[in-house]
């Protein structure tokens, strides 16, 4: 079907008022509102995918080029073990520390393992740790092996025996933190990491001259500072600054900023960062009172987080240990960025979403902590024996 367009003769002396004012105002050509353009489908518009530059991605969040592959590897000897630590700490607390098995499935979070699958498959990899068996009411519960409880009586010892040390290294924390005060579920959380024992909170009471316990309008409890100690109040990186001056200089680095015009030599730029780098500042001082993103607050929040690593037993940290104390020690969501800058003290292990953070000179260069606490021994002990089969154990077993 042929369109036509009919032009009439308009003579001057007539004016007409327009219907659509809009087509007045933007007219177009006739024939674009009738017809359709030419196509350009043939056309090269685009560059051929053979053709185009290769970029390379960005770095993601989620990955990482793996530095220390040693280091690298406690973080998978941990996810292994996670059912292992977690059933041990969340069965010691139960009565006759035993569980129901189909309870057991629906607590998944608390003993360790993933959603959506049965206790039993992990219960079986352990059998010198856990020992399942039928009780009087016909269902199947969960526990631990004799040697299992032998192992718990002496990690008990251990416990009792460094009870003083573990009561120093929560005054340090108090007396790091911002008020002076910590949340006692926040160091309960984080009990493992610095080898503090579950029931610390009912040992509190014997230390009334360090600690009070104070009661939040909303029933959180509150552990505060009593007493502090100038003694404690030394970080390790003054004490270790008196004894070798030089290696201090060496674990930070808080460069100038400079023109490249100045043509300064590695010397004259090592000297002119030590500017920067020197005095550090006291972590146990009032430093979150410091300019935000000023200098002096970097220097404290490094010491703050250097100092906390220093308490845990095994000298690092996972970002969910970190951020349960940032309001207390003052710290900020550009930790990691932060921690970064300083590869010379600390190892960052994992990806920036979900990383752990290593004291380097507390390592060997095989991935092994030189000083143990004995609480790090009896859980290297443990990892080995939740190894082994049936059979492979007998009593009186002395694996280290």
């Amino acid at each position: 079907m042929a369109w036509r367009v009919l032009i009439t003769k308009i003579p001057k002396s007539k004016t007409l008022t327009p219907k659509f004012p809009s087509l007045v105002s933007n007219p177009k050509p006739i024939l674009s509102i009738f017809s359709s353009p030419f196509s350009t489908s043939f056309l090269i518009t685009k560059t051929p995918k053979k053709y185009r530059k290769k970029c390379s991605k960005p770095d993601s969040p989620r990955t990482k080029h793996v530095q220390n592959p040693h280091l690298e590897s406690i973080l998978q000897r941990d996810s292994y073990f996670r059912f292992v630590t977690r059933s041990k700490s969340f069965l010691s607390t139960q009565p006759e520390h035993a569980l129901r098995v189909d309870n057991a499935d629906k607590l998944y979070r608390e003993v360790g393992f993933p959603g959506g699958r049965k206790v039993s498959r992990f219960l079986q990899r352990h059998p010198t740790i856990f020992a399942t068996y039928h009780h009087a009411d016909n269902k199947m519960w969960v526990g631990f092996t004799e040697f299992m409880e032998e192992l718990l009586l002496e990690e008990k010892e251990i416990m009792n025996e460094r009870e003083s040390d573990r009561v120093n290294k929560v005054r340090k924390l108090l007396m790091m933190s911002k008020y002076k005060r910590i949340p006692l579920s926040k160091i309960h959380h984080c009990r493992l990491l610095f080898g503090v024992p579950d029931d610390f909170r009912d040992r509190v009471a014997k230390y009334q001259e360090f600690f009070r316990i104070v009661m939040e309008d909303d029933g959180k409890r509150i552990l505060e500072l009593v007493k502090w100690d100038p003694l404690l109040a030394v970080s390790t990186i003054e004490r270790e600054f008196l004894v070798d001056e030089d290696r201090v200089k060496k674990m930070f680095k808080f460069p100038v900023k400079y023109g490249k015009d100045l043509g300064l030599e590695y010397d004259e730029m090592k000297k002119l960062n030590s500017l920067n780098t020197l005095p550090m500042v006291s972590l146990y001082s009032d430093g979150w009172r410091f300019d935000l993103w000023s200098l002096e607050e970097e220097k404290y929040r490094v010491g703050v987080v250097h100092e906390f690593l220093r308490l845990t037993l095994e000298k690092r940290a996972s970002i969910h240990h970190i951020v349960e104390f940032k309001e207390e020690f003052s710290l900020t969501r550009e930790t990691y960025q932060m921690l970064k800058k300083q590869p010379q003290t600390f190892y960052l292990a994992g990806t920036e979403m979900n990383w752990d953070v290593f004291l380097k000179d507390t390592y060997d260069g095989d991935g092994v902590l030189i000083v143990k606490d004995p609480q790090v021994v009896f859980n290297d002990r443990l990892r080995t024996y939740a190894q082994m089969q049936e059979g492979e154990l007998g009593y009186g077993d002395d694996t280290t």
